[in-house]
This record gives structure tokens, sequence and C-alpha cells, in this order.
């Protein structure tokens, strides 16, 4: 087996990103890129969870207080799609020859296990992908927060966030030919920034945790399990960025001294289905 960097890893993944774009639902093509990728980290000798969002299915921000459902309703409805995704790639994943299984901190005995830290470790120590589903079980917790907690939980090396666009940047680099990747950042500078890497609870879970966050581009081919093996893709949030010399971080930051981080859509919330 190669040297890993981070042999525990805990993935984050949105709902949005197992539909095409402009699209809901679940897109079976994203959903085999999405469980190829899962398998090559495997295929590394990793251990992986994933926590998966809803938002492709239905998203409880979008009917709380438009509706006659209540919030609290809106956000467990949302819940359940996570569940659904999960399912839905574990279909995916066990042909590929990937042992899976989905735990739900809702209790639908039915179809998945509950929600068990030591059971959840055990799987992941016989090299079965963990698919962690219904976010915390509680309202009005996101599931970027959930990622950070199952990530605590479970002791993981690393806590890497999919999106769709490869770390965070000086400036929003569809409209900036000249905007920057920025390749290592505090959580300090996230959190006194408000830079939408991840909620603001997330990181600062993160950062209680000890729990470093790679922010990366899961749809290019490749470039989780380059992350796994230690290569410099993405942003990487930690407690340092010694790594990064003073004056190339202030080159960075440009003019204004300002940092922003890129994901589609640009200023808004994740919320519990994202």
């Amino acid at each position: 087996m190669p040297e890993l960097k981070y042999r525990r890893i805990i993935l984050k993944v949105s709902g949005e990103g197992l539909c095409g774009v402009g699209e809901t639902g679940l897109n079976p093509e994203s959903l085999d890129r999405l469980a190829r990728e899962i398998k090559s980290v495997v295929d590394l000798g990793a251990q992986i969870g994933l926590v998966i969002g809803g938002g492709n299915l239905i998203r409880g921000d979008d009917l709380a207080g438009k509706v006659s459902i209540a919030p609290a309703a809106a956000h467990y409805m949302g819940m359940l799609a996570t569940v659904i995704n999960a399912i839905a790639i574990q279909e995916i994943l066990e042909p590929l020859g990937v042992d899976t299984r989905v735990q739900s901190a809702i209790a639908i005995d039915r179809v998945c296990e509950p929600f068990v830290r030591r059971r959840a470790i055990r799987h992941l120590e016989k090299g079965r992908v963990v698919l962690f589903a219904a976010g915390t079980g509680n309202p009005f917790v996101t599931t970027d927060t959930c990622a950070a907690l199952r990530a605590s939980e479970i002791g993981a090396d690393a806590l890497l966030k999919a999106t769709k666009v490869d770390g965070v940047y000086t400036a929003d680099p569809v409209k900036d030919r000249n905007a920057t990747r920025l390749p290592f950042l505090t959580y300090n500078e996230v959190i006194d920034g408000r830079l939408r890497v991840m909620d603001l609870s997330a990181v600062v879970m993160c950062q209680e945790n000890h729990v470093p966050l790679v922010v990366f581009d899961l749809w290019q081919s490749g470039h989780m399990s380059a992350i796994v093996r230690g290569e410099p893709l993405g942003t990487l949030v930690s407690e340092t960025n010694d790594r990064l010399l003073k004056g190339e971080r202030r080159k960075a930051k440009g003019e204004k001294g300002r940092v922003i981080q890129v994901q589609a859509p640009v200023g808004r919330n994740l919320d519990l289905e994202d």
C-alpha cells in the first residue's frame, strides 16, 4: 500500500453534486463518477466516511416559512432526503466491489443501521465505506456541521469538503483572470473573514478538535485520491499555514487585503440539505 497522508477521512458532498447542472433528483452519471472517486480512495487503503446533503431532492430552508410546514418539519424532510441519497450511493458502490454501510441519525431500521460511533469505527477498520445519513438527527443543524461532528467522533485525519471549484481564491476565478488559489489558510482566517468554506460552526468544530479541512474539486478525476496521498491540491485549512510564507500570503490577498472563497452559487449559505 502507498504511504498516505490521510488514512481516515470524512468526505462531505452536497446533494446538488448528485444531479446534473440545473437539475434536481439523481443523475446516474454523477452517481457513477462519485462512486468511482470513492473507490479510488478505498483502493489506496484509506478509510472513508461520507456525509451527503439532500438539496437535490428537497431543501428544508426553501420550504420553511413559505408553505404551511413548520421549519423543524421541513428540516426533518431534508434529513430523510439524505437517507435516500445515501442508499443510492450504496447501491452504486456495492457492484464496484466496495463494501458499505449506511448509518442514519434517525432510526429507520428496515433500511439502514442507526448511527453508533464505535460500530462506525469498526466498519471503517474493516475497509467498509460508511455513509452517514440524516445529518445529526436534529433540525436547524447543517450537514456541514454534521460532517465536522462525524470527523471529530471517528478520529478522522481530515475532512474533505467537495465543491465545484478547486479551493479558496482571492477573487472569483471565473470573473477575474488574476485570481489566485490560496493553498493554505488557518481556521482563524476563515472564521474572522467569514469565508464561505463551510458553515462557521463546522469550521469552529474542526478547529476545536484539530481536524484539518481540505476544500477541493471532487469532479476533477483523481484529485481526492491525490489529496489523500499528500499532494497539495485544493486549499488546506488548519491550525497554522507555516508552509505559506507571509510575503506570499500578502501578495495573494492583493491590494485590498481581502480573501473570498468561491463556490456555486456565490453568496448563498449552505443549509441542512445542501
